[in-house]
């Protein structure tokens, strides 16, 4: 790979040291980061670069998922720290001037990757000044990360892409979803579009409907002030779960060129049906979660919180069901869900396929019956599981549904990456493949919308109402009931 320089504003916050210099630092044991490779941390914190490894060092022991650290010894002295203040542009020459010093060091020029790890309201004054260092220009060069959220509504998504864009190219921009960069995640592609046994029946003759769930045990952890202005719709449905229907709905790619793939993912979301404000109310549900005790912890309500207004709407559970207007999913429900403090921490995509005919088999055969599934698991558990029916041993004809289950960690040999480690890979071997593009955002935005206009244009009369450690509020249940369909959730391995 070609020399490269990582700049992370930021530095030495909490994303830093819990995410990135563990991934780097993963990247790095396995051989994957350019023999010329610099990282360096920026921010007002008064670290010297002694003490900044230090203190990524315990970093690494606590988050990496390896617990070695003998390699550390080689790993941080390309770990440095550069004092500044992203409020003052006279400041931003230091980076070019530490450019120009590595890259005489090197013999020879370096890609140059900007990663914003910091708050969002940070995001355009980093990018104004950083817009004024020519070496910025270079298109083939130089890249910027920027951590969702994208905006806090559509307006805003506009603005920013907007700014972004009018500072650098669209194909220097890395609009980063750390979904995305789960092994799981990424074997949806391979599950569709690499054997043949899946494809032709993933259409709305064979599929019943699609449900995708990601559910959090945690509470806020002292993000009531961010969560508070966020909410389930914009903090996980917008970005994570629109990005996983995506990759469940698209249609093939001709190939696995960055922008046909993202191309694919922008046509499900401009199919996906807008509501108006008597659908929202038919196919949209909130909740807020009251006080109560999880994980043998007393949790206080949603409104006591720090942070928290006492008479908050701020939903900590939303669930909704989409539609995809097009030929191959007309009339599929892709119900969603996410949560805080619900039951069991999961992220899983279950595809439901329609019941077979089974008028051949004697009626106490059909006693058990089951419709065929596919669960995707990308959390905590890594597998797929696809369920069948098959005849219980006997002299009769009794069927049973039984599932047959690939895991990642009794296939294969050796630990996944973590999704940090992959995109960073990528934003490094310049891949935009997993990151978000400017349309991308905008039209998940467009999907979001009408039901945050409708929720913010009338106040929840219910709230709190459900409890920690419940799958959320028992409206939830009912929207999918009122289809003849229930929640699935995996069975404990």
């Amino acid at each position: 790979m070609t020399p490269t320089l990582l700049f992370i504003f930021g530095g030495s916050g909490d994303l830093n040291f819990r995410k990135l210099t563990p991934a780097l630092y993963n990247l790095f044991i396995d051989h994957y980061l350019p023999e010329k490779f610099a990282v360096v941390g920026l921010g007002r914190s008064p670290y010297s670069d002694e003490s900044f490894r230090e203190r990524l060092l315990e970093g690494v022991r606590e988050f990496s998922r390896r617990k070695d650290d003998a390699p550390w010894a080689d790993f941080a002295p390309l770990v440095s720290y550069l004092p500044l203040d992203a409020g003052k542009s006279e400041d931003f020459g230091l980076i070019a001037d530490f450019v120009n010093r590595r890259e005489k060091e090197w013999g020879g020029s370096a890609n140059v990757v900007f990663y914003l790890a910091v708050a969002p309201q940070l995001v355009p004054g980093i990018a104004q000044n950083l817009g004024k260092l020519p070496l910025c220009g270079n298109k083939a060069r130089v890249r910027i990360v920027v951590e969702k959220p994208f905006g806090h509504n559509l307006a805003s998504a506009r603005e920013l892409n907007g700014l972004l864009g009018g500072l650098f190219a669209e194909e220097q921009i890395y609009r980063i979803d750390h979904y995305l960069g789960k092994e799981t995640v990424q074997n949806i592609l391979a599950l569709r579009f690499a054997n043949a046994l899946f494809e032709p029946i993933w259409n709305r003759h064979y599929i019943d409907y699609v449900q995708i769930t990601a559910a959090e045990t945690v509470g806020l952890e002292g993000r009531g002030g961010y969560y508070e202005k966020s909410g389930a719709l914009r903090d996980m449905v917008q970005n994570h779960l629109l990005q996983l229907l995506c990759m469940v709905a698209m249609e093939a790619p001709v190939s696995f060129d960055a922008n046909e793939i993202r191309n694919k993912k922008v046509d499900v979301l401009n199919a996906i049906r807008r509501f108006d404000a008597e659908a929202v109310r038919d196919n949209a549900v909130r909740g807020q979660y009251d006080e109560g005790t999880a994980g043998g912890k007393a949790i206080p309500a949603y409104r006591k919180e720090e942070g928290v207004n006492p008479n908050s709407a701020t939903e900590t559970f939303a669930a909704v069901k989409f539609f995809v207007d097009n030929w191959r999913w007309q009339g599929v429900p892709f119900y969603v869900r996410t949560g805080k403090l619900l039951q069991k921490k999961t992220t899983v995509i279950t595809i439901q396929f329609k019941a077979a005919p089974h008028y051949a088999f004697p009626e106490e055969a059909a006693e058990t019956w089951r419709p065929n599934r596919l669960i995707i698991s990308i959390q905590p558990e890594m597998d797929i599981r696809l369920r069948f029916q098959a005849k219980r041993p006997g002299q009769t004809m009794l069927l049973n549904p039984v599932d047959m289950v690939f895991s990642y960690k009794d296939a294969f040999d050796g630990q996944e990456p973590e999704a940090y480690e992959t995109l960073l890979l990528d934003v490094m071997a310049g891949d935009a493949t997993l990151f978000m593009r400017a349309d991308q955002v905008e039209a998940a935005w467009r999907v979001v919308t009408p039901i945050l206009e409708s929720w913010e244009s009338r106040q929840p009369v219910d709230f709190p109402n459900y409890t920690p450690g419940s799958w959320g509020p028992e409206d939830a249940e009912a929207l999918i009931a009122r289809d003849g369909h229930h929640w699935v959730t995996l069975p404990k391995r």
